[in-house]
């Protein structure tokens, strides 16, 4: 039993009363209708914690309600209508241009609309329904969902579902990024694709950057449409890190959509798919163009929030309305001081941050006994299970004040996403089967060579 479980709970509920004493004070003053009050869903020293939740109730109030993406009702209630042909999920999202249109044109294609009748708010939303919907599910045990859905839904599997839920489960987790898609299934008269992962393995991606393959994909707006309180707490801490990873590779003055692509663009990294042309070569530009308002929900509290960033011209951010206006690009800036940037460098997710102080071990020529002990000091955990303030040390300094940072951290970037997403892609024909995964492939190189 966790011993410090109540102690943290009760560090939470002290910020809660803290942030709604600080509301109650600030709601007397004249907010924009349209803009979020500053922080208003990031208590002091929040990431300096570890809560273990039951409920929602446990968390301060209105906290990560920027994940929290708009939709009408009529299309959020046909989404959840599909969640309810499986068996339980404790989270799930649905993501794509399917939910989030990527491009003017792709709402259009009327003619080429995979769903063979799905519901008039999915054709409203798509105007047209041009577009398979992607979802990923997370159940709390992977092989007990595949074992019900297996008994409901045989024919959504390759001939694995012939091997039994055990099997399914091993090829779902040991291979690639943990994640077992079905594709080009049809429920309730709408095409879907849905990825199935574990809840222990999300939460890890969230926080470690182990793979950055689910971290990634919540890095863009996406519909969540049911929740579980860790995994918002983790994806608050994924989404601020993509931040602070974004920062390092940005000059000292950008704009929002310089700062929206390259954090749409860090698990596009080292993505086979981009590499070898399965992708439209204008995704990432054409994600921020057309969804700028929802980065723009997702991300203004995160920046805000950061000492060392603000935007050039802060009363833009308070007039009514800015953040619908697709005409605005607001400059931002950041410190470049070491000691700041060695902090961001060091509240980095702790896999991936690792990979960062492995390419500098090679660079400045550390021995192996004081690279381990840098390692051991450097421990998001305390002895007690806990997290411990993440401050910069040395080391950290010391990498941010190298000109070539932006480059490192493309390199780890590269390493995290190469080998899981290639492992991803190729154990589709295995998961997908043949035909469905050469049918998917096919899709994916005529995106390729869309202009």
């Amino acid at each position: 039993m966790n011993r410090s479980r109540p102690l943290v709970r009760i560090a939470w509920c002290r910020r809660r009363v803290a942030c709604v004493s600080r509301r109650c004070i600030s709601s007397q003053q004249t907010q924009p209708t349209n803009a979020p009050s500053e922080n208003q869903s990031l208590p002091p020293d929040w990431e300096d914690d570890a809560p273990s939740l039951s409920d929602f109730a446990q968390l301060p109030e209105g906290f990560g309600k920027n994940q929290l993406m708009q939709t009408n009702e009529e299309f959020k209630r046909s989404l959840r209508g599909i969640l309810k042909k499986f068996p339980p999920i404790t989270y799930a999202f649905a993501y794509g241009s399917g939910v989030f249109p990527q491009s003017a044109a792709t709402a259009s294609r009327t003619s080429l609309s995979p769903h063979p009748n799905p519901p008039e708010a999915i054709l409203k939303w798509q105007k047209g329904g041009g577009k398979m919907i992607d979802f990923i599910f997370t159940p709390r045990f992977s092989q007990h969902f595949h074992s019900l859905n297996l008994r409901e839904h045989r024919d959504h599997y390759s001939i694995l579902g012939s091997l039994g839920s055990g099997v399914i489960s091993r090829v779902q987790d040991r291979y690639g990024a943990g994640v077992y898609f079905n594709p080009y299934i049809t429920v309730n008269g709408t095409m879907i694709k849905y990825g199935v992962v574990n809840y222990e393995t999300l939460l890890r991606d969230l926080t470690e950057w182990d793979t950055l393959y689910l971290a990634g994909r919540l890095h863009k707006p996406v519909k969540i449409l049911t929740e579980e309180p860790n995994i918002r707490v983790a994806n608050q801490r994924n989404l601020l890190s993509a931040v602070r990873c974004s920062l390092l590779l940005l000059p000292t003055t950008f704009t929002e959509k310089e700062l929206y692509s390259t954090i749409t663009g860090l698990s596009y990294q080292g993505d086979p798919r981009m590499q070898y042309g399965s992708e439209n070569p204008k995704k990432i530009s054409n994600i921020v163009n057309n969804q700028l308002r929802h980065f723009r929900y997702l991300y203004h509290d995160l920046i805000t929030s950061l000492p060392n960033t603000r935007y050039i011209d802060d009363s833009a951010t308070h007039k009514s309305g800015w953040m619908e206006d697709d005409n605005l690009d607001l400059k931002l800036e950041q410190d470049m001081d070491p000691e700041r940037r060695g902090n961001i460098v060091r509240r980095l997710p702790k896999k991936f941050r690792e990979r960062v102080y492995f390419q500098y071990r090679h660079k400045f020529g550390i021995s192996g006994r004081d690279y381990n002990e840098m390692l051991e000091a450097s421990k998001d955990e305390d002895a007690k299970g806990g997290l411990k303030k993440q401050v910069g040390g040395v080391f950290d300094r010391r990498i941010a004040g190298e000109k070539d940072l932006p480059q490192m951290v493309t390199k780890a970037i590269n390493q995290t996403v190469k080998w899981p997403s290639t492992i991803q892609s190729a154990k589709a024909i295995l998961t997908a089967g043949p035909e469905r995964s050469w049918r998917y492939l096919q899709e994916k190189r005529a995106k390729g060579r869309e202009k």
